[in-house]
């Protein structure tokens, strides 16, 4: 069946999460890079772990989280920048290539949609700081079902939401697990290797594997 709709993941995949960082490089030192990568690990391991024991805390509490975590590790950054990083997660920076992806798939008729982790007000922040809003036609959080990718439950949001069925719906995530989630789910499944990491969830192939966005409305699903 053609794809009659997309949805994306949110942070990696439209928003950069290490946007927060780079904003405040020469403040943090020489361990910036580091430290973002640290945030970004836990903040994931914290929604697997909460989910596998059946609790739940709203993405931006483990977003502090984890940040906590980080300048725990890395002590060579100020902690007083904490204020600053966490302003600047609400509103990450958009990667070059969303918006004329989401634009060229919406002068084709196909709707849109966000699929993410994060909380609403977190979601509401970034789509609006980029003016992407005009471009999507839903903007869905895991906070409606409290439970964290990649569960199926997840991913049946979007499927309820556009009332189409799964094999329908092309779901992009720069995410490797996160596209596999998608391809359990029955979605076709588009895996944005930005950074040309090693394949892995042979089980669970994409339907593509992409470098960026551009030209995601010319493929053929």
């Amino acid at each position: 069946m053609p794809v009659r709709a997309f949805v994306f993941d949110a942070y990696g995949t439209l928003f950069d999460v290490h946007a927060a960082i780079s904003r405040h490089r020469a403040a943090a030192g020489p361990d910036a890079d580091g430290l973002s990568e640290i945030w970004r690990a836990k903040q994931l391991e914290y929604t697997w772990t909460l989910t596998l024991m059946g609790r739940y805390e709203e993405f931006w509490t483990l977003t502090e989280r984890a940040l906590d975590f980080a300048l725990a590790r890395f002590p060579s950054v100020n902690p007083k920048l904490k204020p600053k990083l966490l302003d600047s997660y609400r509103e990450l920076d958009a990667f070059p290539d969303a918006r004329s992806a989401l634009a060229e798939l919406k002068a084709k008729g196909l709707p849109t949609a966000i699929l993410s982790n994060g909380a609403p007000a977190m979601l509401a922040s970034a789509v609006s700081a980029a003016g992407l809003g005009p471009l999507l036609d839903h903007v869905l959080s895991v906070d409606a079902i409290r439970i964290y990718k990649p569960r199926r439950e997840v991913y049946e949001l979007a499927t309820r939401a556009l009332a189409l069925p799964p094999a329908e719906i092309g779901f992009v995530s720069s995410n490797r697990w996160d596209a596999a989630g998608g391809a359990a789910a029955g979605m076709k499944a588009l895996w944005v290797n930005r950074g040309g990491a090693p394949a892995e969830y042979a089980e669970l192939a994409p339907a593509a594997t992409i470098k960026n966005l551009s030209g995601l409305a010319a493929l053929s699903l």
